[in-house]
């Protein structure tokens, strides 16, 4: 005989290893494990101390439930409560709060799966973890967060189910089937709630993201906004009811940024006078997510606006300018409906006082520039028919953007920094560096024209959207934040200037969509990216969709509903009143649904004769044998042996022989079970029981025969 050696994989020691694990070390391993699945979200959030702490007291205990080693002892756990909650309070400087109470949440989770001995601590983790899955969403709503929060109440169901079979071994995977049809029978209740529930202001907004996320600011220095560009995040989506602008329209204007002091731009104080709105006004609808800012950046030319969905009673939305402000309510996604128009000019002549406001530069900043720009204004000067007449400032603007064109500028989203420290930043890309991103391109651009004489400011947003073709939505990313120029020429009022498209016209004509394999060395760099970007185009309908139906569902939508269910003028009794109808038709539908699923006992085929002998026979003046009802033939037939004393009566023997041919019928060689209908064997032996069983009729002398 050979005998062949086969190689022990470690997959196999580790099956054999998890086989091998008593039942409590195997919940406790998949407790500790749904655990970190829940607290893994934090993590990016949590101190690194605590990170550290949470990550070693699990895998201390996993480690003792694998080898079935003693806990650590209760002084231990004891100290390094202690010290956890001395490093909690030097962290935030306070015990309470959103921040320093899931960290301590998290800290006093882990550390009670070090003393996890009985049934009770093992419900107090799970507790803990249940309550943990809450605050997941103080920092999250999306569809990803709920999907990962979904399958964690999933695993610490099965766990708790787990706890309430301590006989035997019961196999997870069978438990786990049972949490999740637990979950299945509480889904209709939370939906009725969902929908139903009466939403409060001040609970409701309490998970809200109150973070800026679109990525814009109120202020602009060198280099911000290409950070933003490396964001690719959505900041808002767009769905035109008709033809969409081409990509070279779509500005979404934000910030207007026009006062400089050498480092940064900051909003002004003048305003700006309201231009009039000339054109075939385009019709869209626009998603705005969560923002810190005042300013909603919606596409520029927007005359008309009004909230649809989001926001609460508090807030309103006027416009200045061609700028859209929020004031009042919380910071929370917004649903406009709004209308565009494509062309528009403004008043003939700018006051004095705004005139001089916009082309203030500071003292002592970016000497080169200026020099740069007399120069220039004094070669256009020198150009025109009548040397005493001063250039236009489109004229201006046009001899800039061509000297953007052809003085070898480049477009980089990494410009780097000056050769040597300098205050004289546009000085150092205007007339050295020439490379940088818009911002770099749009704030040089306003200083020059600035600088000969022309009233000019930056403007801050989105420039171009991409098309989703899955729900024919227009996304924009914070990657396509930018910065243009507006400068004012009489007759005409602010005329847009992008210097940026002179130097890299694709950049506005069209939205480049990342390579996703870009970057990646050797072949790799050369696969499809077209099935990474339709699954990312379904990603982002879905992801909407989530944000439409459930995290914009709010009262309004509930009004709405009522109203298109039959209530005239719906208000928070009518509201009462349908989450009690929907509470009780949820209620009677489970009722229903758990008598129909209910476990039965198997119908036995002779069921149905042996009870209509058993009814027959009862009539007689014979007591019923005592026991199980319907008694079987063969049981009867012993009863009535007992009870009927010879000489029996013909009618007797004939119920006596009816009984045994349809017992012999019943437990035969031959069985014939009863499901025929009209023709059975058995249906002629039970007629005739039951005809035998009647009582005789009354004779005419007031006697009853008898049996």
């Amino acid at each position: 005989m050979i005998l062949r050696w086969r190689p022990h994989t470690w997959h196999q020691d580790l099956r054999q290893r998890w086989q091998s694990l008593t039942r409590e070390g195997r919940d406790t391993l998949w407790l500790l494990g749904m655990l970190a699945l829940v607290l893994a979200p934090h993590a990016q959030r949590l101190p690194w101390w605590a990170n550290l702490g949470a990550v070693g007291a699990l895998a201390w205990r996993a480690k003792l439930a694998w080898t079935d080693g003693p806990l650590p002892k209760r002084w231990l756990l004891a100290v390094m409560l202690g010290a956890l909650l001395a490093m909690t309070w030097l962290t935030y400087r306070t015990l309470i709060g959103r921040e320093p109470g899931i960290t301590l949440v998290v800290v006093l989770t882990t550390l009670k799966c070090l003393e996890l001995r009985a049934k009770r601590d093992s419900l107090v983790c799970l507790y803990l973890g249940f309550f943990l899955i809450l605050t997941q969403f103080f920092y999250s709503q999306g569809i990803g967060t709920a999907m990962l929060m979904l399958v964690a109440v999933w695993g610490l169901l099965t766990s708790l189910v787990m706890g309430q079979r301590p006989l035997g071994r019961p196999p997870i995977v069978d438990v786990g089937r049972d949490a999740l049809r637990a979950m299945a029978w509480g889904l209709p209740l939370m939906v009725v709630l969902f929908v139903l529930f009466p939403r409060f202001g001040p609970l409701w907004a309490l998970p809200t993201d109150n973070k800026g996320r679109t990525g814009l600011s109120d202020t602009l220095s060198l280099g911000q906004v290409a950070e933003l560009a490396l964001d690719d995040s959505i900041a808002l989506r767009v769905r035109f009811n008709d033809k969409a602008p081409p990509p070279e329209q779509l500005y979404f204007r934000g910030p207007t940024l026009d006062r400089f002091d050498g480092k940064t731009w900051r909003p002004g104080a003048p305003a700006s006078p309201d231009p009039v709105l000339q054109g075939q006004a385009t019709n869209y609808e626009i998603t705005l997510e969560p923002t810190a800012l005042p300013i909603l950046p919606l596409l520029e030319g927007t005359g008309e606006a009004r909230v649809i969905a989001g926001g609460d009673n508090r807030m309103r939305i006027e416009r200045a300018g061609l700028a859209w402000y929020r004031q009042g309510g919380r910071d929370g996604r917004l649903i406009l409906q709004a209308q565009a128009w494509p062309r528009w000019h403004w008043p003939d002549t700018l006051p004095e006082h705004l005139q001089r406001y916009w082309t203030l530069l500071p003292q002592g900043y970016n000497p080169g520039t200026r020099a740069w720009a007399a120069q220039l204004r004094q070669q256009l000067r020198a150009r025109q028919p009548d040397p005493l007449a001063q250039p236009s400032p489109l004229l201006l603007a046009n001899a800039v953007m061509g000297h953007i064109r052809t003085a070898g500028y480049s477009y980089t989203l990494a410009p780097g920094v000056p050769d040597e420290p300098t205050p004289h930043l546009i000085d150092a890309f205007w007339l050295r560096q020439k490379e940088g991103f818009c911002e770099h391109f749009a704030t040089a651009f306003v200083v020059v024209m600035r600088a000969m004489g022309v009233p000019a400011r930056v403007v801050t947003g989105y420039q171009g959207a991409e098309l989703n073709p899955v729900d024919g939505q227009y996304i924009v990313r914070n990657s396509s934040a930018h910065a243009w120029a507006e400068f004012w020429q009489p007759g005409r009022g602010w005329v847009r200037a992008d210097p940026t498209a002179a130097v890299a016209p694709e950049r506005v004509q069209r939205v480049p969509r990342p390579t996703p394999f870009a970057g990646l060395p050797g072949p790799l760099s050369q696969l499809d990216p077209g099935a990474l970007r339709r699954m990312r185009d379904l990603w982002d309908a879905v992801d909407n969709r989530w944000n439409v139906w459930v995290l914009q569902y709010s009262r309004g939508e509930q009004m709405a509903l009522l109203k298109s269910l039959g209530w005239p003028q719906p208000d928070l009794q009518a509201l009462m009143q349908a989450l009690a109808w929907g509470l009780g038709l949820a209620g009677s539908a489970a009722a229903l649904a758990a008598w129909w699923t209910r476990e039965r006992m198997p119908r036995q085929p002779w069921q149905e004769p042996l009870r209509r002998v058993h009814k027959a026979l009862s009539r007689l003046p014979v007591a019923a044998p005592p026991g199980v009802e319907p008694a079987a033939a063969s049981v009867w037939r012993v009863h009535l042996l007992q009870a009927w004393q010879e000489p029996r009566t013909a009618q007797q023997d004939a119920l006596l022989r009816l009984l045994h041919q349809l017992d012999a019928l019943r437990y035969g060689p031959t069985t014939a079970a009863p499901h025929a209908r009209g023709s059975a064997p058995w249906l002629a032996l039970v007629r005739q029981i039951e005809a035998l069983s009647r009582p005789a009729p009354a004779s005419p002398h007031g006697a009853n025969s008898s049996p």
